[in-house]
């Protein structure tokens, strides 16, 4: 088994991502503006529109020594389509039996190894995808040709031991589009363009460190890695730094029957969209893309209890044991053991508050409504120490005097985080 081939089908997502989008047909004029993520174009076209870059850069933090460190690019490259008679003359459209072609950029997945011992450094891989041109016969309508440009680049690692007691190191990752003579007009440009590229690091021997939650004491190291362009996550034991910015440990969702192109969308609305098209727009989504192509059939041919999958699934943040009580609903607290509102405590400075606990009140600064500023300073009681559904801590607090005693006999209490929240002695 190939060692990336644990996130094969999430890198695909990630290379594929707004390839083609609905309604998936080459005339839609949400398909003449493309390739968003991840694009690395020419030198010179970066240098006519700063905002496009031609480099990227992704570093991060590894726990251990003598590791053999592995990096796989990946990235689409462009090729343009275009449409030619049975005479191989150059027109708009070619109709056959079953669909209709038109004049499409199609992308080529493109990949580049590098492997290297962690005691040399720097290591710079060069690669180089020649340009050529394929012609393919349509039946006897006419004829597909296609034509790629040449494209050059370099992935450069480097390694950095890191000071402290701590056998930790930074890596970094960069990949740079050193296509010379690039087009002035983005469509050109990104025919030489690394399209959607991200990168996949295996580190035998060593581990890697989370950069959103590290240890404590990685925390400053995390905190100085820099990424350009692209953001790298854990995935199981590699690390995979994508231009969308990911969870650690992303997955694709099990009832995804395959990609649709269009993540933006919820995959059901994007299935039923898709069953709703004419018969001469599929004929025309067919002829766009061999992946549009075979998307409409997977679509067409979904069993019902397929889809029924997509319609809604809940995954509970957290794992219940038991059930409740048929007469008591799931969001009653005492179907809760582990909880206890007016036994629990939070630690507060030193202090552990709960239920009794007399405070004064700092409202923070997140806050919106202008109305707290006229708490701060204002004394209380907690009388409830809760958790909601996402795991965050709030106390139930009853201000001191008449409103207080209001608060307490209609059960209606203000709320506050542990750190808006003065223990009083």
């Amino acid at each position: 088994m190939n060692r990336y081939d644990a996130v094969q089908d999430l890198a695909d997502a990630l290379l594929f991502e707004g390839y083609v989008l609905y309604p998936y047909r080459a005339s839609d004029g949400k398909n003449r503006v493309r390739w968003q993520f991840g694009v690395l174009m020419p030198p010179d076209y970066s240098l006519l529109d700063p905002t496009e870059r031609s480099w990227s850069q992704t570093e991060c933090l590894l726990d251990g020594d003598k590791a053999l460190i592995r990096v796989r690019l990946r990235f689409l490259q462009a090729q343009s389509r275009e449409v030619l008679d049975a005479d191989r003359v150059l027109v708009t459209s070619l109709e056959t039996e079953d669909a209709t072609y038109r004049p499409w950029d199609e992308a080529v997945v493109r990949t580049v190894d590098l492997a290297t011992n962690v005691y040399r450094f720097p290591r710079q891989v060069t690669f180089s995808l020649p340009g050529g041109t394929e012609v393919e016969a349509v039946g006897t309508a006419g004829f597909l040709r296609r034509t790629r440009l040449p494209i050059t680049g370099t992935v450069t690692l480097t390694v950095h031991d890191l000071p402290g007691p701590y056998t930790v190191s930074r890596i970094r990752v960069r990949v740079e589009n050193t296509t010379p003579d690039g087009s002035s007009e983005r469509v050109g440009a990104l025919r030489q363009a690394l399209i959607a590229h991200h990168v996949i690091v295996a580190a035998d021997g060593a581990r890697f460190i989370s950069q959103l939650d590290p240890p404590e004491w990685a925390r400053t190291f995390a905190g100085e890695s820099e990424n350009v362009g692209l953001y790298p996550v854990l995935a199981g034991d590699l690390l995979l730094s994508s231009p969308i910015i990911l969870y650690d440990h992303p997955s694709i969702a099990p009832e995804s029957q395959g990609d649709l192109y269009d993540a933006t969308e919820i995959d059901e609305i994007l299935s039923l969209r898709t069953m709703t098209l004419t018969e001469e727009e599929k004929r025309e989504v067919r002829g766009t893309d061999q992946r549009a192509a075979e998307l409409l059939d997977r679509v067409d041919t979904m069993p019902p209890e397929f889809l029924d999958r997509l319609h809604g699934t809940i995954r509970y943040l957290r794992k219940v044991t038991e059930p409740p009580p048929a007469d008591q609903p799931w969001w009653d607290p005492g179907n809760d053991s582990t909880v206890s509102p007016e036994t629990d405590t939070v630690t507060i400075g030193n202090v552990a508050v709960g239920n009794g606990t007399r405070v004064r009140l700092r409202p923070g600064i997140r806050r919106a409504d202008a109305q707290d500023m006229f708490l701060t300073g204002l004394l209380g009681t907690v009388v409830a120490v809760l958790t909601d559904v996402d795991g965050e801590t709030h106390l139930a607090v009853a201000l001191d005097g008449e409103e207080g005693e209001v608060q307490r006999s209609h059960g209606r209490y203000l709320y506050f985080g542990p750190d808006e929240l003065e223990p009083v002695e």
